[in-house]
């Protein structure tokens, strides 16, 4: 699959599914943590990968998504999905739970929420970012897709958090 278009189709039996967001080399903490409430709720995963170098320029009323890249120098996101899928494989054997891989592509909090519709989702699931000043920046000009998920849909919402946890006394994302 290269984009959301492909899923319209294979959606079936994935109503109510547990959706967790997943980036290539995240911690699978968080596959985990989505795999541990899909058994819980018995419910379908989806490992949903966002291509943020593309974006979606229409869809069709079966459900059928066209998308463009942003640059026409794309070859930096296409193995994203394959590195997702590899990551989840190995994070959910043994796990009991049955899960599918899906590639969307733009904003990652609307495609996530796009996802979450179509599938009448019954939790989302996420990571924290990795911190750094990069990080700081990014996070301040696009905001956290956990924020912007909770402020524009429903459904529950868990953030896993990754790394060590920062001290009280301490900046979340620091200046420099």
């Amino acid at each position: 699959m290269t984009d959301e278009a492909s899923d319209a189709v294979s959606n079936e039996g994935l109503d109510g599914a547990v959706i967790v967001g997943v980036v290539p080399d995240q911690s699978g903490r968080v596959l985990k943590e989505a795999a541990r409430y899909a058994k819980l709720f018995q419910a379908p995963l989806v490992v949903a990968h966002v291509d943020v170098t593309r974006f979606v320029t229409y869809e069709d009323p079966d459900g059928y998504v066209h998308s463009a890249p942003i640059d026409l120098n794309i070859a930096a996101g296409e193995g994203d999905l394959a590195k997702v899928t590899d990551a989840a494989t190995a994070a959910l054997e043994g796990s009991g739970v049955d899960w599918v891989a899906r590639q969307l592509v733009g904003d990652p909090a609307m495609a996530i929420k796009h996802l979450a519709d179509q599938l009448d989702a019954r939790l989302l699931v996420v990571g924290t970012r990795k911190r750094g000043f990069g990080e700081s920046v990014r996070e301040f000009f696009t905001g956290s897709v956990g924020a912007r998920l909770a402020h524009r849909q429903h459904r529950p919402i868990l953030i896993v958090p990754l790394g060590e946890p920062v001290a009280d006394d301490e900046e979340i994302w620091p200046a420099s």
